[in-house]
């Protein structure tokens, strides 16, 4: 079921869909289309292109991820966690790199959902998320400064610290018009819930202040005197320059703009699961990511994912269906169509204050603190590495240095976990017949040692095992590696294994093997490392490899005791 390759709008039509299941789909796509519309024009203005391309890609990119989805509830579209990544990949190489990393991008994510490789996003670690997460949210908020004070500033610098320093010697410039807009706005973003959830604060605000700028002429900065007319219509589509220099160029963010929209869009199913005891298609819904960036490309827009607020807010509101997604889609076409020449007198200053907000609630400070507390120190260096390399030196570094740093610890408590050593106290284990026999170190025939391991047999204890194993003063006539707690293989062991058979037949020992599991010793069978050490030398349990050993040693049978 998670698997499967087939939309869930498909599944619920198929199953039957009633004219009430319908309404209730067209009530909650209304209000989060009406969501959707200031976050997407303020996402898109923080990402460095027009608001118009925000608009275009909610409309677009939430048609085609709802349609496509794995999730019933899913909305699409721009989010705060791709605002970094967009922002500098324009500023390096204008919208047209941009396009070609979203494309690019695109057919990842397809590809990714078709070999179904949807599942392993869940391996991301958590400490990473958070601390990328966080990182995003605080270049968010340190944007939208310049915006939210009202600073006459002609460029701000894309550095962070260089961007706080250039704020710090504007200060002087500050239109108070503005500081007080925008803290009205943030009032109004924190006090409206409490009247009522059906109407979004951030839709309020943006009427109600913009109102006031209108009415009263105040000399704040809008969309309009900053970027013109906003498009009331999604443009004519149209193929994205491409050129093989270019390709290799943005593929690094292509690369971190295909995760950034699997995580997030699988947090997002993930967390819509949770509020509706359903399950959702894990690999559709990272096909859907694909579709939907690819078609984005097409119209102009720029990268969509999963939005988790969105999608939340289409739950609470009665959504059944993926047919929401679709409405909210449709209804950000409409008010773009017939509301668009409004939205140039939006003031800049009430979009700043909605995405501070919008950062501060990605920020989750509370996360931070837990990590810090209770989590393991690897996780804690995992989550303040990602965030301050997010901060101060770039997203896409962020995320492959956190990835490794955390592979790297992941391996070695990996490695602490598994042991090896010889047999010097009782030990039991289950028999055939499912009763127990100890194995003591006075129960060995003479000139037999029994060396056992315990946990996976991997690269990451490869050179311990052989520190052990080779550092023997005198090998024994038969030595007997006992692997019935080993799991699994890899090369690197496989290699250590040979070092350990050359070593025996060296100094003419056999070497035998017990307990071996299926995966080690499928690694074993297709090596040439099986035949050298012989069939009759590898054995099942505990028991058949001391009975070699008493026939290799010459030693008359005897009872365990």
């Amino acid at each position: 079921m998670v698997s499967r390759l087939v939309p869930m709008l498909y599944t619920t039509l198929k199953k039957g869909y009633s004219l009430q299941s319908l309404s209730r789909d067209v009530i909650a796509g209304v209000i989060v289309g009406i969501v959707a519309l200031p976050l997407a024009i303020a996402f898109a203005i923080a990402s460095g292109v027009k608001p118009e391309q925000g608009l275009f890609t909610a409309v677009v990119a939430g048609f085609i991820i709802s349609a496509a989805s794995g999730s019933r509830f899913q909305i699409g579209g721009p989010t705060g966690a791709f605002v970094v990544i967009v922002y500098n990949v324009v500023q390096q190489f204008g919208y047209e790199g941009l396009a070609l990393a979203t494309l690019m991008a695109g057919v990842m994510l397809v590809l990714m959902g078709a070999v179904k490789l949807g599942g392993f996003i869940k391996f991301i670690p958590y400490p990473l998320t958070i601390g990328f997460t966080g990182g995003i949210a605080l270049i968010i908020f340190a944007t939208q400064v310049r915006d939210f004070l009202g600073l006459d500033m002609a460029q701000v610098p894309a550095e962070f610290h260089e961007k706080i320093m250039a704020y710090a010697g504007a200060l002087g410039t500050v239109n108070w018009y503005a500081l007080a807009l925008g803290g009205l706005t943030i009032l109004i973003l924190m006090f409206w819930p409490r009247v009522t959830h059906k109407v979004p604060g951030s839709l309020i605000a943006i009427v109600l202040v913009t109102a006031v700028v209108k009415i009263f002429e105040l000399p704040v900065e809008t969309i309009g005197s900053r970027f013109g007319a906003v498009p009331n219509m999604l443009p004519v589509p149209q193929l994205p320059q491409m050129s093989l220099a270019l390709a290799k160029q943005v593929f690094p963010s292509a690369v971190t703009i295909a995760l950034l929209a699997a995580i997030e869009s699988l947090l997002s199913a993930v967390v819509a699961d949770g509020m509706t005891g359903t399950r959702h298609r894990s690999n559709m819904e990272v096909m859907a990511q694909g579709f939907a960036n690819i078609g984005v490309v097409f119209f102009g827009g720029i990268p969509a994912t999963g939005a988790i607020a969105r999608t939340a807010t289409n739950i609470r509101n009665g959504a059944v269906s993926p047919i929401a997604g679709i409405t909210h889609a449709v209804t950000l076409l409409l008010i773009m169509m017939f509301f668009a020449g409004y939205a140039v007198m939006i003031p800049m200053c009430v979009l700043a204050a909605i995405l501070m907000k919008v950062a501060v609630n990605m920020c989750e400070p509370t996360m931070f603190v837990k990590i810090f507390r209770s989590g393991p120190r690897g996780d804690t260096l995992v989550l303040f590495l990602s965030f301050f390399l997010t901060v101060f030196v770039d997203l896409t570094v962020a995320i492959q240095t956190g990835v490794i740093v955390a592979a790297l610890l992941f391996m070695h408590r990996m490695s602490e976990l598994t042991q090896s050593g010889y047999i010097t106290s009782s030990m039991q284990e289950e028999n055939a017949d499912d009763e127990l026999t100890a194995l003591r170190k006075d129960d060995m025939p003479k000139g037999v040692e029994v060396f056992e391991i315990y946990g996976p047999f991997f690269f990451g204890v490869a050179d311990k095992f052989k520190t052990a194993v080779l550092s023997i003063d005198k090998t024994p006539k038969v030595f007997i590696l006992r692997m019935r707690h080993v799991p699994s293989m890899d090369l690197t062991a496989l290699h250590a294994l040979e070092d350990l058979y050359e070593k025996t037949v060296r100094e003419g020992s056999t070497l035998v093997l017990s307990g071996i599991h299926t995966q080690p010793l499928a690694v074993l069978e297709r090596s040439s490392l099986y035949q050298r050490i012989g069939e009759e030398n590898i054995t099942h349990h505990i028991d058949e490899a001391l009975k070699r050993a008493r026939f290799l040693t010459n030693t008359p049978e005897q009872s365990l005791s």
